[in-house]
C-alpha cells in the first residue's frame, strides 16, 4: 500500500513544528511528509525590531528548515489555493510554475498578513513589518532618509526626512518605534549637519491604550520609556490620508513626513479564501482538535484558524501569537498521528505563559506567569525567551554574538541598497495578489490533476 501523503501548507512556528513532530513520532513507512513554505527558514518574527535596527542580522532570524527538518520534502513556493473535494493543494513555485500537490492529510499553517484598510495612498506609501525583506528595507530607507537629510540645504526636505510614522500600538509596533528611534539617535552622531532633535518618531493607535494585554502598570511604564526617548505617542488616533510626502491624521494634523510604517494587525492569509469553509472573522472555524469539520483530513491552525482557547472558555480564541502557534503545531501532530492510527484526538489546551517587550538597550516591559517586570530583569526575561524559542543551537548562537556585538561596538549605519530604487508596497512583500478564486482553484485543480 502506498503512505498516506501528508501535506503541510506553511513554514511558520505552527508549521515547522508540526513536522519536527511527525518526524520523531512517524516511522518513515508510515507516511510521507511534504512542506509547501517560500523560503527555506522559518521566520523567528519577534526579533524583526531588531533586524530593521541592525542589532541583528536577517540570517540571525531565519531558522533553516533544512537544519531542522531531516526527512520531510521542502516544496519551494507558496500554496495559492485548496481544493479539499479533490485534495488537491495548488502551489505555485518560486520559478512561478504552477503545480498540484495531492494529499490525504492536510495541515494548513499559513500564518497571516498585514491588515490594511481602504485609507488613500496606505497600499502605495506604507512599509509593513511583516517580512525579513520588509525588516531590511526599512532599515535601508530609514538611513537613507538620515543620508539625504543631511546632504539636502532644503529645510522642507530635511522636515519631512526626519519625521517618521508608526502605526499601530501593539507589540510589533511598540518594538519597531522603539528600536528605530535609538537606531536614529545613535545614527545622528555621525551626521555633523544633523541636529538629534530634528528626528522626530510618532506611535499612534486608534486604541484608548498602548498594549492593553499588559494591564494598566506595564502599558503606562511602557509608555512613559516610550515618551522619555522623545518619542511622540497618540492614542485614539488612526492615518486618514498617506502621500509620498505627507501623513494625514484623523485628528486633522498634517505631517511633512516620509516613512510611515503600518503595524496596524494582521488578517489571516488569503489562502483561507479559497476554500468553501465557514470562518471566524477571517480565520478557518475549527474544532478544539483543530479539524476543519467540513472536510475530511484537513486540519488548520497558528494566525490562520480560530482556535479554541480553552484555558479562557466563553467562545474564546486564541491570539495569534509565536507562543501558541508552535504548541498548536506539536498537538496537531499528534492528532494527525492519531487520525493515521485510529486513535481517539486531543483538544488543544495551553494556558498562556506571559507576555515579553524588547524595548531595545535596557528598556523592556515583561508579565512572566503574571509577574509584572520592567528595566533589566524585564530585558533578561524578553531575551532569555526568544533564546529559549529559537529553535536550532546555531540560530541560538548567532542572536547572542550580534546582541553581545551590537552592545560592545554599535553599529556602522551601512545601507545595502536593497530594493533602492523598486516600489516598497505592501503587496510586493507579502505577494497578496497571488491567489486564486475558488472557482481558479477548483479549474486549475482538475487541469493539472488531468495532466499528472
Amino acid at each position: 500500500m502506498e503512505r498516506p501523503r501528508i501535506l503541510i501548507v506553511g513554514g511558520g512556528f505552527a508549521g515547522l513544528e508540526c513536522a519536527r513532530r511527525l518526524e520523531r513520532k512517524l516511522a518513515p513507512s508510515e507516511a510521507e511528509i511534504s512542506l509547501v513554505a517560500p523560503f527555506s527558514y522559518q521566520l523567528y518574527l519577534p526579533l524583526l525590531p531588531h533586524v530593521a535596527a541592525g542589532v541583528l542580522t536577517p540570517q540571525s532570524v531565519a531558522v533553516s528548515l533544512r537544519r531542522s527538518l531531516r526527512r520531510t520534502h521542502i516544496v519551494p513556493g507558496g500554496a495559492i489555493g485548496v481544493d479539499p473535494t479533490s485534495k488537491v493543494c495548488v502551489v505555485r513555485k518560486i520559478t512561478d510554475e504552477v503545480v498540484a500537490q495531492q494529499y490525504d492529510i492536510l495541515v494548513l499553517t499559513p500564518g497571516s498578513i498585514t491588515r490594511s484598510f481602504d485609507i488613500p495612498g496606505l497600499t502605495d506609501y506604507a512599509r509593513g513589518m511583516k517580512t525579513l525583506a520588509e525588516a531590511a528595507y526599512i532599515r535601508d530607507h530609514v538611513i537613507a532618509q538620515l543620508d539625504l537629510a543631511s546632504a539636502t540645504l532644503d529645510q522642507k526636505e530635511r522636515e519631512s526626512r526626519l519625521q517618521f510614522v508608526v502605526v499601530g500600538g501593539g507589540y510589533a509596533g511598540t518594538e519597531t518605534a522603539a528600536c528605530l528611534q535609538r537606531l536614529t539617535t545613535a545614527a545622528a552622531r555621525r551626521y555633523p549637519r544633523l541636529d538629534a532633535r530634528q528626528i522626530k518618531w510618532h506611535l499612534i493607535d486608534i486604541a484608548p491604550k498602548l498594549m492593553p494585554e499588559l494591564g494598566d502598570a506595564l502599558g503606562n511604564a511602557a509608555l512613559e520609556i516610550l515618551r522619555g526617548r522623545g518619542i511622540e505617542v497618540s492614542l485614539g488616533v488612526s492615518v486618514a490620508e498617506v502621500t509620498a510626502e505627507t501623513v494625514k491624521f484623523t485628528d486633522g494634523r498634517v505631517l511633512p513626513c516620509r516613512t510611515l510604517i503600518w503595524t496596524a494587525g494582521v488578517a489571516a492569509s488569503p489562502l483561507i479564501g479559497t476554500l468553501d469553509a465557514e470562518t471566524v472573522r477571517g480565520r478557518l472555524a475549527v474544532t478544539a482538535e483543530m479539524r476543519v469539520p467540513q472536510f475530511e483530513g484537513v486540519f488548520a491552525l497558528g494566525d490562520a484558524a480560530a482556535v479554541p482557547d480553552l484555558s479562557k472558555g466563553d467562545g474564546a480564541v486564541c491570539p495569534p501569537t509565536a507562543q501558541h502557534a508552535a504548541r498548536q503545531g506539536r498537538s496537531v501532530a499528534d492528532n494527525v498521528i492519531a487520525s493515521l492510527r485510529n486513535q481517539p484526538l486531543e483538544p488543544y489546551y495551553h494556558k498562556d505563559l506571559g507576555l515579553v517587550v524588547d524595548l531595545g538597550g535596557k528598556d523592556a516591559v515583561s508579565k512572566p506567569v503574571g509577574v509584572e517586570l520592567h528595566g533589566v530583569p524585564a530585558q533578561l526575561v524578553a531575551r532569555g525567551y526568544h533564546l529559549m524559542a529559537l529553535r536550532t543551537n546555531a540560530a541560538k548562537f548567532r542572536v547572542s554574538a550580534n546582541w553581545l556585538l551590537n552592545a560592545t561596538a554599535g553599529d556602522d549605519f551601512v545601507r545595502t541598497g536593497f530594493l533602492a530604487r523598486q516600489p516598497a508596497r505592501l503587496r510586493d512583500f507579502e505577494y497578496t495578489d497571488a491567489y486564486l478564486t475558488k472557482d481558479q482553484v477548483r479549474a486549475h485543480a482538475q487541469s493539472l490533476l488531468a495532466k499528472g
